[in-house]
């Protein structure tokens, strides 16, 4: 039971984030935005203003991973113990101390989060993506080793979430170097809702099988239909990022144009035309008047 939780939740997670996600994505695209500094609707008054500026992805990620090492942790009777009383001494429960790391991993994501975008004076994105991309790495190098012992249907399920997760890792690292490129952004939403489906599936392969009996190791047929499952994973979620994509389009077709307007009249110093600065200048003393326009007129030439 244990096991299967963390194979679902996870994945529901990352599933539920890919999508939101590529609804940010979409957005940014469309409306020429920046995929870090996102435009939101002002908030003017004080205790509205603290609450809007809450990370909440990032407090998101320091509950669900909390939760989930509280589970790992309870789901084992006696406590999740590191070494056994014989001797000589063995490590125990290799598997859940991996699981336990990888939730670990997810609580670090969201503390950075939420200290990069509330507690500092200024956000620091070089540190989000940094933490993400070494998260990601020890995540890799942990899933190489959770094979270990696996075979057939089960080693083939967690070697494609390896493919994932390593495709991920080099994206997340290019992102270090480009971090508002809407091409990676796309590709890393793809990539997360890949990993979130993907792993819901692997829980049901592995320990809940639709049809109530457990997928074969030694039947090459079961093998197979594993990496075809793979394939029209890749083929839904492909759909899913299109259709929020193509949704977005639609009600920005239908809605963009009010909502620039209203964006224009709640910003109205962002224009910087030449008639409206020539207002301005009209409104200051004679003598400051004839020196502002004499270096307008050498700027302008």
């Amino acid at each position: 039971m244990g096991t299967f939780i963390g194979h679902v939740y996870p994945g529901l997670f990352l599933f539920f984030y890919g999508l939101y996600q590529a609804i940010v994505v979409s957005k940014a695209i469309i409306f020429s935005d920046s995929l870090l500094y996102p435009s939101c609707p002002s908030r003017n008054k004080g205790r509205c203003a603290r609450l809007w500026k809450i990370s909440y992805e990032g407090s998101l990620k320091m509950v669900v991973g909390s939760l989930l090492i509280a589970y790992e942790v309870s789901s084992i009777e006696g406590g999740l113990r590191l070494m056994n009383r014989e001797l000589p001494p063995r490590f125990m429960y290799p598997k859940e101390w991996q699981h336990l790391t990888m939730f670990t991993l997810l609580t670090l994501i969201g503390c950075v989060d939420v200290v990069s975008k509330n507690v500092l004076a200024q956000r620091c994105v070089a540190l989000e993506k940094g933490i993400l991309v070494l998260s990601f790495y020890e995540l890799l190098l942990l899933l190489v080793t959770h094979v270990k012992g696996s075979e057939g249907v089960e080693l083939q399920v967690h070697a494609l979430l390896i493919l994932v997760v390593f495709l991920l890792t080099l994206v997340l690292a290019a992102e270090l170097w480009a971090p508002d490129t809407c091409h990676l952004w796309l590709i890393e939403t793809f990539l997360f809702l890949i990993m979130g489906s993907w792993l819901i599936q692997a829980g049901f392969i592995l320990y809940r099988p639709l049809s109530g009996y457990p997928w074969q190791d030694d039947d090459t047929n079961d093998i197979m239909f594993v990496t075809t499952f793979f394939c029209w994973h890749v083929l839904v979620d492909a759909s899913c990022l299109l259709g929020i994509y193509g949704f977005s389009s639609f009600w920005y077709r239908c809605y963009g144009p009010s909502l620039r307007l209203m964006g224009s009249k709640e910003a109205p110093h962002h224009t910087s035309a030449p008639g409206h600065l020539y207002k301005l200048l009209q409104e200051v003393e004679p003598s400051e008047r004839e020196d502002q326009v004499l270096l307008l007129s050498k700027n302008s030439l």
